[in-house]
């Protein structure tokens, strides 16, 4: 049986980055974990980084400092992991 942490490793999210997609779309995290590694590898990226900056405008309409900035940390780190695919997306769009 896998853990958490054995699906997390075969994911190139973070458990932010998955937890924004499981709040976003209102999802429990296993299945945001499971969204959001079918959307990198079939061209979502730009979908994700946009569930992120919906969820950081969501944390400032509820005057939640904090998890403004915990969402800003996961979209930088979102960014800079799929910068390549980020770009070749935009392209096409």
């Amino acid at each position: 049986m896998l853990t958490w942490e054995d699906c997390l490793g075969f994911c190139e999210l973070t458990e932010e980055e998955i937890a924004a997609i499981a709040r976003h779309e209102h999802l429990t995290e296993l299945a945001a974990l499971e969204l959001g590694n079918y959307l990198i590898e079939h061209q979502g990226c730009l979908k994700i980084k946009r569930m992120i900056l919906d969820d950081i405008e969501a944390a400032h309409g509820a005057h939640d400092p904090l998890r403004v900035l915990t969402l800003k940390l996961a979209l930088k780190h979102f960014v800079d992991a799929h910068r390549d695919q980020l770009t070749a997306e935009a392209t096409v769009v």
